[in-house]
């Protein structure tokens, strides 16, 4: 009995011990019971303890604070309000942001929203203020180009990418009859759910690299999973105008099943025809949303093109609270083309090639001196 009592807690006080959950109070018992009949059954009364202590915790743990707290009101998910900006992400949190609002070094030396001109501040505020992700000027002024291939690596690549187009636009009838909102939201929502996988696969090979060789990458890493979770950010854009169906989604499934795992395997082989491949993959991305732009303009999706932005694109790309659908394609447009410029880049350079350094399409230098080494 004097064995049991020393190895009993504490009492708690009165009013603790009035709140105590009815378990806890039988977990403590059996310990006391089991301890005091057996005190030299170590194993049984250490399993007791372990089921005491463990069942109690819950109640146990609303005392660690000295003082009472003040109820605290459960906020339930809202759904997001089309077209409102709430100028603050309090309803839909993102668990990342847009790529030139990172503080990372852009490998083409694009100008990020920290650097911010007398003029910017002026206009928008001072840093930390949101501002547009990209300026009117910008998103018009975007451009389809196109790389011509210098090899075979490059020919194959441009193959296999309008071969891919081809099929999809044949097997989803996209290219047949007239064009419609249910078309490109469907065109939209599966290239987005390709578009994410080389950067993710191409980073994570790469940031195993790294560790295997104990070297700095050389800023390919952090631009790689920009671009990934940039291209994730388009789909969980457009998802909240059409919500996919059950065969499409098993669509969804068997592409990335059968795309990742080859994507792996030539990242593996060749990055070089990689960057290329996804290089003339966003073309078509630029392409398909030009395209679209024209259809808006010309009158086929006008009403499409007036209806709200959801409040996520404008959270996420800093659109004014009024903006359109027609806003919205145009900064993914601006983001798509962007990604081509860096692919096309990284597949001119060696694997090895400080990108922090900034390079041209054709892999010469930009700018040597005074650049940050990054990781």
């Amino acid at each position: 009995e004097t064995h049991a009592k020393r190895h009993l807690p504490t009492p708690l006080p009165d009013t603790t011990q009035r709140s105590m959950t009815q378990r806890s109070t039988t977990a403590a018992l059996f310990l006391q019971r089991a301890m005091a009949a057996r005190p030299a059954a170590t194993s049984a009364a250490a399993a007791a303890r372990r089921f005491a202590i463990s069942a109690a915790r819950p109640s146990f743990s609303r005392y660690m604070c000295t003082t009472s707290p003040s109820p605290k009101t459960i906020l339930q998910p809202k759904a997001a309000e089309v077209g409102k900006n709430s100028g603050k992400p309090a309803e839909i949190k993102h668990d990342m942001v847009h790529f030139r609002a990172t503080p990372n070094q852009h490998p083409l030396d694009i100008k990020k929203m920290s650097d911010s001109t007398p003029e910017e501040i002026a206009k928008y505020g001072h840093r930390g203020v949101p501002h547009p992700i990209w300026t009117t000027e910008e998103v018009n002024s975007v451009v389809q180009t196109h790389v011509e291939p210098s090899g075979y690596a490059d020919k194959f690549a441009l193959a296999c990418v309008k071969s891919a187009r081809w099929g999809f636009d044949t097997f989803s009838l996209y290219r047949f009859g007239k064009i419609s909102k249910k078309k490109v939201l469907n065109r939209a929502i599966f290239l987005e759910t390709v578009a994410g996988v080389p950067g993710m696969t191409a980073g994570m090979l790469r940031h195993l690299k790294s560790l295997r060789s104990m070297n700095h990458d050389h800023g390919w890493i952090h631009t790689l999973l920009e671009e990934a979770e940039n291209e994730r950010m388009h789909l969980l854009t457009f998802i909240q105008l059409k919500q996919p169906d059950l065969y499409f989604r098993t669509c969804v499934l068997i592409a990335q099943g059968v795309f990742m795992n080859a994507f792996f395997v030539a990242y593996l082989i060749s990055p070089s025809f990689c960057h290329r491949f996804v290089g003339y993959l966003e073309e078509e991305a630029v392409h398909t949303y030009e395209s679209i732009l024209d259809h808006i303009d010309n009158g086929e999706l006008k009403e499409f093109g007036r209806e709200p932005a959801p409040t996520i694109a404008i959270d996420y790309w800093r659109m004014a609270p009024d903006a359109t659908m027609r806003d919205l394609f145009l900064a993914v447009r601006a983001d798509e083309a962007n990604h081509r410029d860096v692919n096309h880049t990284f597949a001119s350079l060696p694997a090895d090639a400080e990108v922090s350094h900034f390079f041209d399409h054709s892999g010469k230098p930009i700018r040597k001196e005074g650049a940050q080494q990054v990781a």
